[in-house]
């Protein structure tokens, strides 16, 4: 909403970033206002997938003959990019003042605003072309939503790894319980060849075979888009030529028939509310991963998934007008440069703390949090920062999402980083947003699920074959 006069100034400003201006602020305010001109009219945003599923999101606008409707534009824009990163699609149906969708149109389309998008939902994901449709409100398609159970098998000797961008995890598993769990250090994004991607993932999956009797079933999660075990797309694979990506496409039906065993991989953010609905036992969970990037993951008050991407790394969470670019989709302030070590070091500058070039990003993370446990303010500061964030974009989470639980945890929240985030994230809740702060409990894992928990939990992805 760059430019709108529904910025709203938060009540509580990181130290480090005082022109953030949080989403759920923005919108609240133009929701008010336009309810409150006594000429609100509907607007409805429909998500539709190649499954026939459909996602529908209600909200209003201001007629398009009040002097306000020129805001209606970058409300929509920005709810819009929220709603595809959130639940996908690869068509919009758009019901409501003509002039917003013939608007976002202009945006989606090759060389518009939106045109990574664009080409993302449709082309690299649903392998569709992205279309909107402008339509009435009254003809906007009804909802249609899938919801299944995930993973929850603890039967037998599994494997479970989670590609991280700086480090890839792996834990052997009997019967529900780890019998070993490692951490090694790689660089995906920085390798073009895949041989690389598929002689790492071997190497986790022999290692943790070896502390096995037997393998029963292997189960994996990663950072992006994942369709019947299928990459469609992941940011770890962002350095492979589009000419070879077949060859990652496909690595884990591969890796699935040279083990001879059943071989599921999601999201791994999928699989971090999937632990924390396991380790919490209930339900409404939203997982919340702090590493490379920001994952996100959700299990329904069913306790069930959806079909939804949560790929909350791009969803808008600032709408400053010179909020940080990311680098891969072209937005600005999207959830990756705000939970993730890429928010720390887009910060450690305006703490005074010069980050060492030329190695690797967890070595990177690793120098700055050692100057935070040392108790250095501008480190400290950092974090705070990422504190009021979090505590800023539940808020916004929370209208989009049916949430009892909001569970944190990623190489982000390590050590006294995790606790700051948590202080800062409820503070914000129990001032500005009293509700949901009785009705959401935040929390961290221990430090050591905390770290290599979603490779356990991703051991119980696949049901044993009978």
């Amino acid at each position: 909403m760059s430019g709108s006069s529904f910025l709203v100034q938060p009540g509580f400003v990181p130290p480090l970033d005082a022109d953030y201006r949080p989403a759920v602020l923005a919108n609240r305010a133009f929701v008010a206002a336009a309810r409150e001109s006594g000429s609100a009219v509907p607007l409805i945003l429909c998500l539709e997938r190649p499954n026939g599923c459909v996602s529908r999101f209600e909200t209003v606008a201001f007629a398009e003959n009040h002097p306000s409707a020129p805001e209606n534009l970058p409300y929509a824009e920005r709810l819009l990019k929220f709603l595809l990163w959130q639940r996908g699609a690869c068509r919009v149906h758009v019901g409501g003042p003509a002039s917003i969708g013939r608007y976002l149109q202009e945006c989606y389309r090759p060389g518009g605003l939106r045109a990574f998008d664009y080409h993302f939902m449709g082309e690299d994901v649903y392998e569709r072309t992205f279309e909107i449709v402008i339509c009435t409100a009254e003809e906007a398609p009804v909802a249609h939503e899938l919801a299944q159970p995930l993973g929850r098998h603890l039967d037998g000797c599994r494997i479970g790894f989670d590609l991280g961008g700086s480090d890839r995890k792996v834990s052997a598993v009997i019967d529900g319980e780890a019998v070993y769990s490692e951490e090694v250090v790689w660089s995906p994004r920085q390798n073009s060849d895949p041989v690389y991607h598929y002689e790492e993932v071997m190497q986790a999956i022999r290692t943790a075979a070896s502390k096995l009797p037997r393998v029963d079933a292997i189960g994996g999660s990663s950072a992006g888009v994942y369709i019947e075990n299928r990459a469609m797309i992941a940011s770890l694979f962002r350095g492979i030529p589009k000419d070879r990506f077949h060859e990652v496409r496909d690595m884990f039906l591969r890796i699935r028939e040279e083990m001879g065993v059943p071989l599921v991989i999601v999201n791994d953010g999928e699989v971090t509310a999937l632990a924390g609905s396991m380790s919490l036992e209930d339900n409404g969970v939203l997982g919340i991963a702090m590493g490379t990037s920001e994952a996100g993951g959700y299990v329904t008050t069913d306790g069930n998934i959806t079909d939804w991407l949560n790929e909350l790394a791009f969803c808008p969470v600032d709408y400053n007008p010179q909020a940080p670019v990311e680098e891969w989709s072209g937005d600005s302030g999207v959830g990756a440069l705000y939970f993730s070590q890429q928010c720390v070091f887009r910060l450690a500058p305006k703490a005074g703390i010069e980050v060492p070039a030329g190695i690797a990003d967890a070595e990177r993370l690793k120098f700055v949090q050692e100057k935070l446990e040392a108790g250095e303010p501008g480190a400290v500061d950092i974090w705070k920062s990422m504190g009021i964030y979090l505590g800023y974009t539940l808020a916004h989470y929370a209208d989009f999402y049916a949430l009892k639980h909001v569970l944190i945890l990623g190489r982000c929240t390590s050590g006294t980083g995790g606790d700051l985030i948590l202080e800062g994230a409820r503070n914000v809740l129990q001032t500005e947003f009293p509700e949901i702060a009785e009705s959401v409990h935040i929390q961290l894992p221990d430090e050591k699920s905390r770290r290599v928990g979603q490779s356990i939990a991703a051991a119980s992805l696949p049901a044993l074959t009978k």
